[in-house]
């Protein structure tokens, strides 16, 4: 029997065959998230065992409900938003999520959202000069795990992760401009708690 080169198929084409019975494509599709989507469980819930469960919870809902999944969509959101899920669970279940609903922001924000590090590290004085290195990172994963569950999903998303808002939508079940109105007020909590760190003010 021949073998597919799975290195070679889409993840929709992955799906597909497993979908179809080719329990091997659901082992490489796997092995192709099993770094960015670990990872980013790891950074939403700081916890790199609760990540590594919630990594295998998420696994086991894609392999029971593959046939549900609408074909002609991209995978790549859908498995985001099942991890983003489980993780929400876990959390819960673990006694670290804080209780508090999700708030709705206006929908209208027009700008779009600068690259993080781009705008916090552009060239001039700023808040992040004093800081290098591993010290100015463990500064950025700090500030940012400070932020309310519904702006750090947004930040770890379209940041960490590289999401277009549309598929951060698609993932949070919010309109596009929510997206983008969550990256703006979250950048500017950002920005307003380095300003108030006196080892960071000249």
């Amino acid at each position: 029997m021949a073998s597919t080169p799975y290195s070679a198929c889409s993840d929709e084409e992955l799906l597909a065959l497993f979908r179809q019975g080719t329990r091997e494509a659901f082992g490489a599709l796997v092995r192709r998230y099993e770094g960015e989507l670990y990872g980013y469980l790891r950074r939403y819930t700081g916890d790199r065992e609760l990540a590594d469960d919630v990594f295998q919870n998420t696994f086991l809902q894609v392999y029971t409900k593959a046939q549900q999944f609408e074909p002609g969509r991209p995978v790549r959101p859908w498995l985001y938003a099942i991890a983003t899920n489980q993780a929400i669970d876990a959390m819960r279940r673990d006694g670290r999520h804080r209780a508090a609903r999700l708030q709705t922001e206006s929908d209208e924000a027009e700008d779009d959202f600068p690259q993080l590090m781009t705008l916090l590290e552009s060239p001039g004085p700023g808040p992040l000069d004093a800081v290098q290195g591993e010290e100015r990172k463990q500064l950025v994963r700090e500030t940012v795990d400070s932020l309310p569950d519904f702006l750090k999903q947004v930040v770890i998303l379209a940041y960490y992760q590289g999401l277009k808002y549309k598929d951060i939508a698609d993932i949070l079940k919010i309109p596009v401009g929510t997206v983008k109105s969550r990256l703006h007020t979250a950048l500017c909590r950002l920005q307003e708690a380095w300003s108030e760190m006196p080892a960071l003010r000249d």
